[in-house]
């Protein structure tokens, strides 16, 4: 049997960070690993998800300006 994982300690910060880094391309192996291995999964999806509507709320609010 493998000894127990202690338990996950991420920021929202460094949540943040991560999911902006993804949204953008852009990411080194070492710190995409070290994301793997301290930041919640469910976190992760609920940053992504309200970055998501953001952009497409400032994509829609640009658009309404220029046109």
């Amino acid at each position: 049997m493998s000894p127990p994982r202690p338990p996950r300690k991420g920021s929202l910060l460094r949540t943040l960070r991560a999911v902006a880094w993804s949204l953008i391309g852009l990411r080194k192996g070492d710190q995409y690993q070290r994301d793997q291995e301290t930041l919640q999964p469910l976190h992760i999806v609920f940053v992504g998800l309200v970055a998501l509507f953001v952009l497409v709320l400032l994509l829609i609010g640009l658009v309404n300006w220029i046109a």
